[in-house]
């Protein structure tokens, strides 16, 4: 195995370093959109003790970390820390400091004695040993403003986080109720999820690009907009009670770019080409199998969400009528889906293809 010195790493990786070394201090730099504050749930799953503190630094003002108090006893002042903190607890703490690079100097400078790894402290009070803590911001070629000072990366491990690249992000996206639509459309366009610092990347016009003006562009966050946006589409009515397409194009424009919107949207049609879901597990011999691979991707990314102990058999022997390409999708899809694996597993027609396509695993 070769090894690629300097090389980005995954959220579940930086998520692995940061739980396993609460006396270190990591800074997470990554691209805007890539689900960066995602890594404060990745641990908070694994020390679900800790007090949970996100700090969006960049909206931060002194008066939001610690105010001067005065004690009439030795007539002196003191710093209060904010609650949000979670100091005055005396517990452990899991602290992010989102976008602290973007912060006001004054706030890094009064943020900077918890980057310490000896007897980090906020003001005058310690912070707990077990206590876990680690910052994050854009690389500084995203052109966003993001800028450290030498004294200050002398004290942090430096991380360079990459996007999820299409398989990662799908499997993210069918266990936390993702459109349909919008996961198919990532299955067949996975330069969607490229990044600019890849190789090949100029001419791509979905991803971000510092060099170009954008207002909107794809990424996992902006998908996960995306999606919000088509699960009320059938409620948008214009005044002859027809989808309003005008305002899905445009709130999809807003969230992902032209490029992406123009070409979610023949997804969105794919989705009203299908058979009902009734048809298929009624007549499952009979059902309307999708001619075309955009449809195709529609229907198996939505069954994932469908899926149950009482339809899964029709619905295995009308998926046996599909290209083993997408018979693969499905069952690799549910597979890694917490809460349909069960469903699958228990299944007997599940169990039987699994025996009979092991090759296509």
């Amino acid at each position: 195995m070769s090894i690629n010195f300097g090389t980005s790493i995954s959220l579940k990786q930086a998520a692995n370093l940061i739980a396993l070394s609460p006396e270190l201090r990591y800074f997470l730099q990554g691209e805007p959109g890539i689900g960066k504050s995602s890594i404060m749930n990745l641990i908070g799953e694994r020390k679900p003790d800790h007090f949970k503190s996100y700090m969006d630094c960049s909206q931060l003002d002194l008066g939001d970390i610690a105010m001067p108090v005065v004690n009439r006893e030795l007539n002196v002042t003191e710093y209060y820390p904010n609650s949000r903190f979670g100091m005055h607890t005396g517990e452990p703490v899991l602290m992010m400091l989102d976008e602290f690079t973007k912060a006001a100097e004054p706030v890094k400078n009064m943020l900077h004695p918890l980057l310490e790894s000896a007897n980090p402290r906020l003001g005058d009070i310690p912070v707990h040993p077990e206590s876990i803590i680690f910052a994050t911001g854009n690389l500084s070629s995203d052109g966003v403003g993001d800028v450290l000072k030498a004294h200050t990366r002398n004290r942090i491990i430096p991380l360079h986080v990459r996007k999820p690249d299409h398989k990662e992000w799908l499997a993210w996206a069918v266990n936390n109720d993702i459109e349909p639509v919008v996961m198919s459309w990532v299955h067949q366009f996975p330069h969607a999820l490229a990044s600019y610092t890849d190789e090949d990347q100029e001419g791509n016009p979905y991803i971000f690009n510092p060099k170009k003006v954008q207002t909107a562009f794809v990424s996992p966050r902006s998908l996960e907009r995306a999606s919000h946006i088509l699960k009320v589409r059938d409620s948008l009515r214009d005044a002859d009670g027809n989808i309003d397409q005008e305002a899905v194009i445009a709130a999809l424009t807003g969230a992902i770019g032209e490029a992406g919107a123009r070409d979610m949207q023949a997804y969105v049609e794919y989705q009203d080409q299908l058979p009902a879901w009734e048809s298929i597990i009624n007549a499952p011999d009979t059902a309307k199998v999708p001619d075309s691979v955009g449809a195709c991707a529609v229907l198996v990314f939505g069954a994932i969400a469908k899926i149950d102990k009482q339809n899964i058999k029709p619905f295995m022997k009308y998926l046996r009528r599909f290209e083993p390409e997408w018979q693969a999708c499905f069952c690799i899809n549910i597979s890694k889906n917490p809460q349909k694996q069960n469903v699958a597993f228990q299944a007997d027609e599940f169990a039987e293809w699994l025996k009979d396509n092991n090759d296509l695993l």
